[in-house]
C-alpha cells in the first residue's frame, strides 16, 4: 500500500513532467523564431565593398572591348540603326514568343532553327571551356529540398521568387519541393554535412541547367525578349574552398567568365557591387555587364560572389586542415619514451564562391546584338563556329 509519501511525490513528478513538456514546447517555439530571425540576416560584407544606395553607386573595376570595333567590321553606318534581339532573332526565323506564351504564359520564350541552334553552341562552348579550366562537369538534380535552399540561403527570404511544386505532385524526402532557381543550389549541397580533407580542395564545379525564377518583384520591367524570363539555360560555376584561399579563387572564377566574353569579343565592364545593391548571401560580388547596342547600355550578364563561410554555415559543409607536422615527433622523451602524436586538427567552414560563366540567353542577346549586320544576316563568333559545323554567318530569312 503506498503511503501519503509516496503518492505525493508521484503527484509532484506528475506536475514537473507536465511544466516540462509546456516549457520544452515553448522552448521549441522560441528556437523555431530565433531560427527565422537568424535566417533572414545577410551576409557580413568584405571591407572592399564600396557603401552605397543602390546599383548608381557600383564602383567600376575594369572596361574591356571598343564598343565600335564590331560595328567597323560587320559594316555599320551612321544610318544604321541596330535591332533588339528578338527582331534580329525574328528575321532569322528563330523566334517563336507567341507559341510559348500561348502554351505558358508571359516571359516564356521557344527558339527554332538557326537561333536555337546558336544558343546550343554557346552552352557546349560554355562548358567546355570550363572543364579546361578544371571544373568538373556535374548533371545535377534540377528539383531540390527546402533544406538545400536554406542551405544556399535563397531560403526563407526569397520563397516568392522559386517555383514550388505542390506536395501531392511530389515531396524531396518529406520537404517542400521547389524547382532550381540556380544550379549554385545544388551544386554547392552536393556536400552538404560532410567534412572535406584540407588536401581535396579548392573543389570546382560546372553544370549547364534550366533556371526557373518566379520574378515576382519584377512586374512590367524587362517585359520584352530573353533579358527576364521565368526559364533560362546558364552554365553555373561553383568553388568550395579554405578561408585563406577563397579570396584569390574568387578572382580566378570572375576571370574564367571574363575570358569567356573576351573570346567571343563582347566588351564589358566589371563593377564591384556596392553595400546597397550586393546579394543577400555574398560577402563581396563582381558583376560582368556585356554592352548590348541595340539599347546603348551594358546589361549584367554574370554574378560572381564570394559568400565566405556564409553558406557552408547554413548547410555544415566543413573540412579538416592538414595536421602540422612536428619536427620533434618521433624524438625520444627522457626515459626511452616517444612523445605523443599531434592531434588530428577540427574541421572548420569552407568557404563557397558562384558564379555564371555565363549566363546563356543574355550570352545570345548580346551575340545577337552585336554580330548583326545591316542586311538582317548575323555573323557567327569564329569561337563557336566548330559547335555550328562550321557555319559562319546565319542567313536573314
Amino acid at each position: 500500500e503506498e503511503t501519503e509519501e509516496i503518492v505525493g511525490i508521484k503527484a509532484e513528478a506528475t506536475t514537473v513532467g507536465e511544466t516540462a513538456a509546456t516549457v520544452e514546447e515553448s522552448l521549441a517555439e522560441i528556437e523555431t523564431k530565433m531560427n527565422t530571425l537568424l535566417a533572414s540576416l545577410p551576409n557580413l560584407l568584405d571591407d572592399v565593398v564600396p557603401d552605397g544606395d543602390d546599383d548608381s553607386q557600383n564602383e567600376l573595376v575594369s572596361e574591356w572591348g571598343d564598343v565600335s570595333s564590331l560595328p567597323k567590321e560587320l559594316g555599320w553606318d551612321d544610318n544604321f540603326t541596330p535591332l533588339w534581339h528578338d527582331d534580329v532573332a525574328t528575321n532569322l526565323g528563330g523566334w517563336q514568343s507567341d507559341a510559348a506564351v500561348g502554351m505558358s504564359g508571359a516571359r516564356f520564350v521557344s527558339l527554332t532553327g538557326d537561333v536555337a541552334r546558336l544558343e546550343r553552341a554557346i552552352s557546349s562552348y560554355f562548358l567546355d571551356r570550363a572543364s579546361q579550366k578544371g571544373y568538373t562537369e556535374v548533371s545535377p538534380p534540377l528539383v531540390v529540398s527546402r533544406t538545400a535552399l536554406e542551405g544556399t540561403s535563397q531560403l526563407p527570404k526569397f520563397e516568392d521568387d522559386l517555383f514550388k511544386i505542390v506536395p501531392e505532385s511530389h515531396t524531396c524526402n518529406g520537404e517542400d519541393a521547389f524547382l532550381i532557381p540556380t544550379a549554385e543550389v545544388p551544386l554547392t549541397n552536393m556536400h552538404a554535412g560532410a567534412i572535406l580533407e584540407e588536401s581535396d580542395l579548392p573543389i570546382s564545379y560546372c553544370a549547364l541547367t534550366p533556371c526557373f525564377r518566379a520574378e515576382a518583384g519584377s512586374y512590367g520591367r524587362d517585359t520584352r525578349g530573353l533579358i527576364r524570363t521565368h526559364q533560362f539555360y546558364k552554365v553555373e560555376l561553383v568553388k568550395i574552398t579554405t578561408a585563406e584561399t577563397s579570396a584569390d579563387e574568387h578572382e580566378k572564377l570572375t576571370r574564367h567568365a571574363q575570358e569567356c566574353l573576351e573570346e567571343l569579343k563582347i566588351p564589358y565592364k566589371k563593377m564591384r557591387l556596392c553595400s546597397g545593391d550586393v546579394g543577400f548571401s555574398a560577402q563581396h560580388c563582381y558583376d560582368l555587364e556585356a554592352w548590348l547596342p541595340s539599347t546603348g547600355e551594358y546589361r549584367e550578364i554574370s554574378s560572381c560572389s564570394n559568400t565566405g563561410d556564409f553558406q557552408a554555415r547554413r548547410m555544415a559543409l566543413r573540412y579538416r586542415p592538414a595536421p602540422v607536422a612536428d619536427a620533434n615527433a618521433d624524438e625520444p622523451k627522457k626515459g626511452g619514451k616517444k612523445k605523443k602524436k599531434a592531434k588530428k586538427p577540427k574541421p572548420v567552414l569552407c568557404h563557397t564562391i558562384n558564379g555564371s560563366g555565363l549566363a546563356v540567353g543574355r550570352t545570345l542577346v548580346a551575340v545577337l546584338e552585336n554580330y548583326q549586320t545591316p542586311n538582317g544576316d548575323v555573323v557567327v563568333p569564329e569561337v563557336l563556329r566548330p559547335y555550328m559545323g562550321g557555319l559562319e554567318i546565319l542567313k536573314k530569312k
